[in-house]
């Protein structure tokens, strides 16, 4: 007889630690320039208005190609499909090393988000073919736990390996980019080998698991959307649309504050080591809000408080380190910040998988992150827009408040059209 929690466990160990590892590298890869911005608009003689629309081309690349790569996806098999996307990506970090000018900056952002399109909803999808629903918030919490890690890790790295400015004849940007691409390319091989498609091909399981695992799965997704014939059919699909909408506030203050983070240290006379180093602590506490927060939101009936009350938490904290001027104060409120920013997270992607299964969960969970992740777009235009019209770099963080409390009350809304829907159905 199958022991479920067993099985889970057993799935876990086998999945989440890897898939967490190629995350912490993608994370890694969209961190890096935030650090070699530091040096790089210098060096190419950009303005800081320049560089973030650079940057921002990542996201129109990303939102163009997000949910036909996730369809994709479903049809050569997970392995292929990741070990594509990473190896692709990690050639156009490698590439972002040798920008000669801005044109060149923008060429190959734009292709880095074209290539990375995919990836992180295309796990979210993964996991809804590996786990039952009562599990699936925890999972995306741990999941983007490296996220949380992968800040933290690349703050110090970032900064020391600006500071290898000189090496080989290399500057310090440059190294940050040579550094951050080998490691996906590496991770895209070992990824067509160990990663299996689905619980039917995994070799680590048992017949009967497989069997379990299956009809739990084919219980819960009975009656749901799949649109197999056509997964762009899930894009107008009314829930889909306003989730999207929801969404994007989220990355928006995530992708705002973490691209300025490093530059608000900066602002505290402190060194390129000492500012990565100083990096750490805010995503070690968001780290430990992505475990306790979707934990407890899996043992509750109504999800909805657990995505909404951290969001509030965050604009809140946003808002007060702009009216405070103590450097001290002003941190200790951006470290909260990014734990309200990133805590709800988890909560809110564990919602589609309730009414969409297949090529429809497939290309809804994309449409969503991708219609969601132009709020990167937004961040990085109008906030160095601000910086750079104001001269301020606490002034970016009163917009990226309200855009968190606009997607707060957003979630309650359509909570509330949600729960009457389902009560209408039953």
């Amino acid at each position: 007889m199958v022991q479920e929690k067993e099985l889970i466990s057993k799935i876990v160990w086998r999945l989440m630690p890897f898939l967490g590892v190629l995350y912490l590298i993608a994370y890694i890869d969209r961190q890096n320039v935030s650090y070699a911005k530091l040096e790089m608009v210098g060096a190419l003689g950009m303005s800081e208005y320049a560089y973030g629309l650079g940057a921002s081309l990542f996201f129109i690349g990303y939102f163009l190609f997000e949910v036909p790569s996730n369809l994709f996806l479903t049809r050569f098999g997970a392995s292929r499909w990741f070990a594509r996307i990473m190896i692709s990506w990690g050639i156009v970090t490698i590439a972002l090393a040798y920008t000669q000018n801005a044109t060149m900056f923008y060429i190959l952002r734009f292709l880095l988000g074209v290539c990375e399109a995919g990836f992180f909803p295309g796990v979210l999808y993964l996991l809804t073919l590996w786990f039952p629903k009562d599990y699936r918030g925890r999972m995306v919490g741990l999941f983007m736990i490296f996220s949380a890690l992968a800040n933290a890790v690349g703050a110090p790295v970032g900064g020391m390996l600006l500071d290898l400015d000189g090496l080989l004849g290399l500057a310090g940007w440059e190294w940050v980019f040579l550094a951050t691409g080998v490691p996906a390319v590496l991770a895209g091989i070992v990824t067509l080998f160990y990663l299996d498609d689905t619980p039917e091909k995994a070799k680590f399981l048992t017949e009967d698991e497989k069997r379990w695992l299956h009809d739990r799965l084919a219980r819960e997704n009975s009656g749901m959307e799949e649109h197999a014939d056509n997964g762009f059919k899930a894009l107008v699909n009314p829930r889909v649309l306003l989730m999207a909408l929801c969404y994007i506030g989220f990355p928006l203050a995530a992708y705002g504050l973490s691209y300025w983070l490093p530059t608000i240290v900066k602002g505290f006379g402190v060194s390129n080591t000492t500012n990565g180093f100083i990096n750490i602590i805010p995503w070690v506490i968001v780290a430990l809000a992505l475990w306790v927060v979707p934990a407890a939101a899996d043992r509750a009936e109504s999800k909805t408080p657990y995505i909404v009350i951290p969001a509030f938490i965050g604009a809140a904290s946003l808002a007060l380190s702009a009216i405070f001027t103590n450097p001290t104060l002003q941190f200790g409120f951006l470290c909260i910040a990014a734990a309200g920013i990133f805590a709800g997270q988890p909560v809110f992607w564990s919602l589609p998988s309730r009414f969409l299964r297949g090529a429809g969960a497939a290309a809804g969970i994309a449409a969503i992150n991708s219609v969601g992740n132009l709020g990167g777009f937004i961040a990085q235009n109008v906030v160095p827009w601000i910086r750079d019209s104001t001269g301020s770099t606490i002034l970016p963080m009163v917009f990226l408040a309200v855009c968190l409390a606009v997607a707060g009350v957003l979630v309650i809304i359509v909570g509330r059209m949600m729960a009457a829907r389902q009560a209408a159905s039953d």
